[in-house]
């Protein structure tokens, strides 16, 4: 006899339905087959199942003759233990132990060996798929429901063992549903250690964030060792403005699917701030891997990518981030498919300006040759610095500074302007697949920063002064709309391009 019941598979970030198909034939000797491209995680789940199914007091899968188990469409790769579940229920249903109303369900969920149910990977799009094609119920391990409970309008039935799950199923004993999670509620106010306030000094860095925070553009902080780039760099989600609904769900997704959630955490409502060490490998950063997954440029969506030491990672890796600086997404292409993930983050990169780190010091002498300088700024490329919107200099903080009293503006003050160049922006791309003046296109930049005759002037000097490349050119007046939208300008005035014009190196 065969039974099918339904499941899911993750594919990149989304989700597709999976039919688990069970044939049982009570002839010839035990065997226990797996087919439609299972990891091997997924070909473990014999030896699970058939230890929970003796645990929990039914007939166990050794005492059955020929048992095959069909993944269905055949095609798509299939991972994790998410289908011992849908495998189990399968293989009672065939060989007649229970039975009940399977359709319009989805279950999803690993077993131990004593039947209880461990938490699984990639929960809220399984959720979020089921609600989009009309499922009414999902069931899912019981640390998982309320990330599950996020979606609206499912029925979430949080389950701890086989057995229990089976007496729901037949009437015996039923589980309540998941209270559905009021969303509202977990968007409240993130404290942060590092506040903006706590940063000596460094007025011209802190102006340069905040610009950056508005208008979602990538920084990278130059100076000696101590002046404060480090620091500066971990005070930036502080003065981030918060997350959306639909932003924390595209955030939740990715790190759901990568197993970043901590346990019973419903949604991520922190902006993200990873720093990978300089150490790093290309497939850590952009993600991959046999069945690829997010790396920490996907993690940092929505949020903070902190590459500190800049110069020390391996230019390989560099060169990894020229597509998602640009377009905010990443193509991870392997063997067995090719997979897109979102990387629309900010880059705040951290550097010495040579290999002892005192080249632009001047209260300290440089060791290092011309050709050792010159050699390290070279570790990064040309092409890398073009796409890095604000460029700045950060000197050695003096002595007077240090001894001030902490009367510097505090993170809150600085976020509220930020959030409200953020809301000008969102009405100006009302309608449009982009959130920030960094998104913007070269025709968006046309239609919505004009500029006047004194605005091309200076701009056309700046293009002269710094050697700006093409791209540079329209980097330059985004970060110019950005300031216009923090003074509360509908228009770029000359004053706003000469500001922007301050945030960039002077190419050689």
């Amino acid at each position: 006899m065969s039974s099918k019941i339904l499941s899911a598979a993750t594919v990149g970030l989304d989700s597709e339905i999976v039919e688990v198909e069970v044939d049982v034939l009570n002839q010839g000797l035990h065997n226990f087959t797996i087919v439609g491209l299972p990891d091997t995680a997924i070909k473990e789940s014999r030896d699970r199942v058939s230890s929970a199914l003796k645990n929990s007091g039914f007939k166990p899968a050794h005492q059955c003759g020929r048992i095959t188990v069909n993944l269905a469409p055949a095609d798509l790769p299939k991972t994790s233990p998410i289908y011992d579940i849908p495998i189990a229920l399968g293989f009672l249903l065939a060989t007649n132990q229970i039975d009940f109303n399977f359709k319009n369900k989805i279950f999803a969920g690993e077993l131990a060996l004593d039947g209880k149910i461990r938490p699984i990977q990639g929960v809220l799009p399984i959720a979020l798929m089921a609600k989009k094609k009309g499922f009414s119920e999902i069931y899912v391990p019981r640390e998982n429901a309320s990330e599950a409970s996020i979606v609206k309008g499912l029925n979430i039935v949080p389950i701890k063992d086989l057995h229990s799950l089976v007496s729901h199923l037949i009437g015996e004993q039923e589980i309540d549903f998941h209270p559905p999670i009021k969303t509202d509620d977990l968007f409240q106010d993130n404290d942060h250690l590092l506040d903006m306030s706590s940063v000596k000094g460094q007025e011209h860095a802190k102006r340069a964030l905040e610009i950056a925070a508005s208008g979602g553009h990538n920084v990278i902080l130059n100076g000696p060792p101590g002046s404060g780039k480090s620091l500066l760099a971990k005070t930036m989600p502080s003065i981030l403005p918060r997350l959306t609904l639909s932003e924390a769900l595209e955030v939740t997704k990715i790190f759901s699917i990568s197993g970043k959630l901590t346990r019973n955490e419903a949604l991520i409502t922190a902006r993200p701030f990873r720093s990978p060490h300089h150490s790093a490998s290309a497939v850590s950063l952009v993600g991959g891997g046999t069945y690829p997954k997010p790396g920490e440029i996907s993690l940092a969506h929505r949020g903070v990518l902190f590459l500190d030491e800049f110069a020390e990672f391996p230019k390989n890796v560099l060169e990894n981030l020229r597509q998602p600086l640009e377009d905010g997404i990443i193509t991870v292409s392997r063997a067995k498919g090719s997979l897109e993930f979102p990387a629309r983050f900010t880059l705040v990169a951290a550097m010495n300006p040579c290999p002892c780190g005192n080249a632009t010091d001047p209260e300290k002498t440089c060791t290092c040759s011309p050709s050792q300088i010159i050699s390290y700024q070279k570790k990064i490329s040309g092409p890398i610095l073009d796409r890095i919107d604000l460029q700045i200099e950060v000197p050695r903080v003096k002595f007077e500074k240090l001894q001030e009293e902490d009367t510097a503006e505090k993170s809150i003050d600085i976020r509220k302007r930020v959030e409200e160049a953020r809301k000008v922006q969102k009405k100006r791309f009302r309608g449009l697949p982009i959130f920030t003046n960094s998104e913007m296109a070269s025709s968006q930049i046309k239609k919505f920063c004009p500029l006047d005759q004194p605005c091309i002037e200076i701009l056309r000097s700046a293009v002269a002064s710094l050697g700006l490349s093409a791209r540079s050119y329209y980097r330059l007046i985004k970060i110019a709309r950005t300031i216009a939208d923090l003074s509360e300008e509908e228009k770029i005035r000359p004053a706003h391009i000469a500001e922007a014009a301050q945030y960039r190196f002077k190419s050689d």
